[in-house]
């Protein structure tokens, strides 16, 4: 094997990277030796600005990769795999700053420096999940983005709800990574490497040779674990506690950021690391997609069926983050040659969707002083833009023409028509009209029940133009979902197929 030094290498690919952890450095000492004196906004703007910057060097590394670039005995790879799910991760934590410029006015959150630094810190452990092609650099980007989120949920310290929110967090959060850290050992135990690609290899020898059931012992922890990343079943019951008690940048941020990141994890890891065994039985192409699948379909069904039952908008969006988890992985189970594009753009409509009806939903609470469904009446008297727009999202949520989510939904529905998964085919399906339920009680609140008051609303400028962009957004990437796709298909497959990534007998 070619063994280089540092010096060896093009470090400009990770410039993303680098700007974020020295944002992060840089942000963290100026609020400890100016940060009385600097105004509440300034290091949110420093963040954002940070945030930008590390986007336009993603950019750039897109416009110039060729092939995947391998850092340090290939821990790290540069890939548009990793790229395509960066732009995703940065996009959300800018409009998570932007969502906090306004709440920290509210004086709930008191050491407003350290919460932004910590955004940055949790994006870069993100980011470094993303790009990871081994099995420690994936869990020390796992943790880095676990710990920064545990203590952004409980950064509202006067706060019982956040307190006791943090604390079932970092609970089923450490025992979740026990239980993935279980499944690595079995990993490493079996094949003696963290590399996911000689492991790929290695598992096969494994199986072969009469481990199989170790073999399929690890796929199981590392698949449970990681499960409550993503917020899925059976380790979701974490999400509604959590979402309704942080702040509510903090919870669009695990909703769709950390999410994504679980999901940017568990595809390069579980598609590259046993999905390509080739053993007489084929149980990672059958019975795993198959495991999978009864997680998908759980999730689904639990997480809408549950949604009908809140009354709290918050927690009614976590148990649809459920659902959408599960319709997330309907595209693994199994996948198709077309599963990289399915998914992006299923998280990109999820992005924009997500962030604007929770930027509807802080300004209505923070107006009401409840995230009670009840808040929403006669939301439409009092602030069109705001009730049209939150329509749209949800509308978008449920997957209704015309609207990104519509799209996103169709694609990998087609997906599993192609991989004659006609089961969860149906369970997308009827799942997705029970979610109309809740979605429209939303809807039905804000034209059809009296409010408290006919004042009107007072937006903030800057969550207005936020709010009103994201919608137009949502119909335009609804309308002409060609917009991501050719983009995806054009620019994030130029020297990477993701086709090499599965094995020859997927479709």
């Amino acid at each position: 094997m070619d063994v280089k030094d540092i010096f060896s290498y093009d470090w400009s690919y990770l410039l993303p990277e680098f700007i974020i952890l020295g944002f992060a450095t840089a942000l963290s000492l100026l609020d400890l030796f100016a940060g009385k004196r600097l105004g509440k906004s300034v290091i949110g703007w420093l963040t954002l600005a940070g945030v930008v910057l590390a986007a336009v060097f993603v950019f750039v590394n897109i416009g110039k990769l060729d092939e995947p670039y391998a850092y340090m005995a290939d821990t790290i790879r540069i890939d548009d795999y990793g790229n395509a799910f960066k732009l995703l991760f940065l996009g959300g934590v800018a409009f998570t700053v932007l969502l906090s410029l306004s709440y920290m006015k509210q004086d709930e959150i008191r050491h407003g420096g350290e919460y932004y630094y910590l955004l940055l810190t949790g994006l870069l452990g993100a980011m470094v999940m993303a790009s990871s092609a081994d099995l420690i650099t994936m869990f020390v980007g796992l943790e880095l983005l676990s710990m920064s989120s545990y203590v952004l949920v409980g950064l509202r310290k006067h706060s019982l709800q956040s307190n006791e929110s943090a604390f079932k967090y970092i609970v089923s959060g450490s025992i979740s990574t026990a239980v993935t850290l279980f499944g690595m050992s079995y990993v490493y135990g079996l094949t003696g490497t963290t590399n996911i690609y000689e492991i790929s290899v290695r598992l096969s020898e494994a199986a072969m040779s009469g481990y199989e059931f170790m073999v399929y012992a690890g796929f199981t922890f590392l698949a449970v674990g990681l499960a409550f990343k993503i917020s899925a079943a059976p380790n979701h019951m974490w999400a509604p506690d959590v979402y309704q008690g942080a702040a509510t940048p903090v919870t669009a941020f695990l909703a769709v950021v950390s999410k994504a990141a679980g999901f940017a994890l568990v595809f390069r890891l579980l598609l590259i690391g046993f999905f390509n065994i080739q053993t007489d039985t084929r149980f990672f192409f059958d019975q795993g997609a198959l495991y999978l699948a009864i997680i998908a379909g759980a999730s689904m069904i639990i997480g809408n069926t549950m949604a009908l039952r809140q009354t709290n908008v918050k927690r009614m969006m976590a148990y649809s983050g459920i659902a959408q988890a599960g319709y997330m992985l309907v595209a693994f189970a199994p996948p198709t040659i077309l599963f990289f594009g399915e998914v992006t753009f299923f998280l990109f409509a999820y992005l924009l969707a997500s962030f604007g009806a929770f930027a509807v939903i802080m300004v209505v609470a923070r107006d009401q002083q409840t995230d009670d469904l009840k808040g929403f009446a006669g939301l439409y008297h009092r602030s069109p833009l705001m009730a049209v727009s939150m329509s749209i999202f949800l509308l978008s949520l449920a997957g209704i023409p015309v609207s990104a989510g519509f799209f996103g939904k169709f694609y990998i529905f087609m997906g599993a028509i192609a991989q004659q998964s006609y089961v969860l085919a149906a369970i997308m399906i009827l799942t997705s009209v029970v979610s109309y339920y809740y979605y429209f009680g939303i809807i039905r609140q804000m034209y059809m029940r009296p409010g408290a008051t006919e004042a009107p609303l007072s937006v903030p400028k800057t969550i207005g133009a936020l709010v009103l962009i994201l919608a137009l957004a949502t119909v335009v990437f609804g309308a002409f979902p060609g917009l991501v796709t050719d983009y995806v298909q054009t620019h994030l497959n130029h020297g990477f197929n993701f086709g090499d990534m599965l094995p020859p007998n997927f479709q």
